[in-house]
């Protein structure tokens, strides 16, 4: 009887077969993560195509039943809370609405632990991400000597083809610390060449960013997260070693990169130009900003003051006299507590950290479903001190394909061992 139904499936047509669909949800999942490091709109295009192809053989009882999980509840109560929070903003609607916006891409990745929970091929879309930060590591070093060639004119001295540098950063650190677990894994099996492979694509990166430009965020969170990695899988004495070389290395590199150690010393040139001369700084802004966004907070400590009031409110400071000649007025306090604060308040804030927390839980464990999940997560959240990453749309994308489709994985795996059933939440 299962050659027999095998068969029936197999002589269907395409449009109406099960597993033809499921391979293009995959299919679609690539491209999304392929387009991520090049393009928005494209991202944008596959995400909404993701949604139409898994409508077709959704099994619906099963997708509401998984959406009760808190993995997947809680991004979409954050999502619902942005909605909900429209009606007491005193913002015009146009920016009410527009604000609503950042959080929708949280919706996708209830969609994509469902998916890759029952796909097999969670790791073609985790390589694909990979296979494209790194020809976009190529494309950095021709744009770095041709800078016309880029599609910024900002930043395209700095080897920036496209979007800009702090994504790019984010994208190239994450990629080369999600390497560390497999050339690990390889080099205690013995395979030796592959392990030296990974090694050096890993090592691109930070060459990349050592040399062309990198974000003083990454500079920060590349050594937390390094510090994971080897709590969780390292021996203390390795601990020790690699500790030892990183500090060799960041030696050298400062020694023969001029643009590293100009970013390094740019910390503390901001902050003195901004305390003493009150000129505004890029750290003189997110110190200006995180000020003002404390009062705001204070003032509506509870549910916020609505969806979209962050930028009427910072219009309102700069009138002040507190408020730091230069400084921009933005409707971003570069600070994804903060910016959740201000509009939700303290409920807000609960959602957040809840989800951040549930998605962490989520990645306990060995395996390399695990490691890359529980990275975007920590990386997600020590980013979000200087900027609002869940809500910024390359970092966004990042935590919603990272988290869905390694979450996915992590289920699918351990369903298998528990003899559970994929549909089962």
């Amino acid at each position: 009887m299962t050659a027999i139904a095998g068969n029936s499936t197999a002589a269907m047509p395409a449009w109406r077969n099960p597993a033809a669909w499921l391979t293009t949800v995959d299919v679609v999942a690539i491209l999304i993560a392929l387009s991520l490091p090049w393009s928005t709109s494209l991202v944008g295009i596959f995400a909404a195509a993701l949604v139409v192809t898994m409508l077709p053989f959704l099994d619906l009882g099963a997708f509401l039943q998984s959406l009760k999980r808190p993995i997947s509840a809680v991004p979409i109560a954050l999502c619902a809370l942005a909605l909900i929070g429209t009606l007491w903003s005193d913002a015009p609607w146009g920016e009410r609405l527009y604000a609503v916006g950042p959080t929708a891409k949280l919706l996708v990745l209830p969609i994509l632990l469902y998916h890759f929970q029952r796909s097999e091929r969670g790791l073609w879309v985790l390589v694909a991400f990979l296979v494209s930060c790194a020809l976009l590591t190529a494309m950095s070093w021709i744009v770095l000597y041709h800078p016309e060639l880029s599609l910024r004119k900002i930043d395209a001295e700095h080897g920036i083809f496209v979007n800009n540098y702090i994504d790019q950063s984010q994208e190239f650190t994450l990629c080369a610390m999600a390497l560390a677990y497999p050339i690990v894994m390889l080099l205690r099996a013995k395979r030796i060449w592959l392990a030296l492979l990974l090694g050096a694509i890993g090592l691109s990166f930070m060459v990349n960013m050592a040399f062309t430009i990198v974000s003083r965020t990454a500079l920060v969170t590349m050594p937390i997260m390094l510090a994971v990695f080897g709590l969780l899988h390292l021996r203390w004495r390795t601990n020790l070693m690699i500790f030892a070389a990183a500090i060799v290395v960041a030696i050298a590199a400062w020694v023969a990169s001029p643009q590293l150690e100009w970013t390094v010393k740019t910390f503390s040139r901001d902050y003195q130009l901004y305390k003493e001369q009150g000129i505004p700084t890029s750290i003189g802004e997110r110190l200006e900003y995180w000020q003002k966004a404390l009062r705001f907070f204070s003032e509506a400590p509870l549910i916020g003051h609505g969806t979209g009031s962050t930028k009427g409110l910072f219009e309102e400071a700069a009138g002040g006299p507190t408020w730091v000649a230069g400084v921009r007025v933005i409707p971003n306090p570069h600070n994804q507590t903060l910016n959740v604060a201000v509009q939700w308040g303290v409920i807000g804030i609960a959602i957040l950290y809840a989800m951040w927390l549930v998605h962490l839980l989520l990645f306990r464990g060995d395996g390399l479903a695990n490691w890359i999940g529980l990275l975007v997560v920590v990386q997600n959240v020590f980013t979000s001190l200087f900027n609002s990453h869940i809500f910024d749309f390359h970092e966004g994308w990042m935590y919603v394909l990272g988290v869905g489709v390694a979450g996915g994985m992590v289920l699918k795996a351990r369903a298998a061992e528990t003899g559970v059933a994929a549909a089962d939440p």
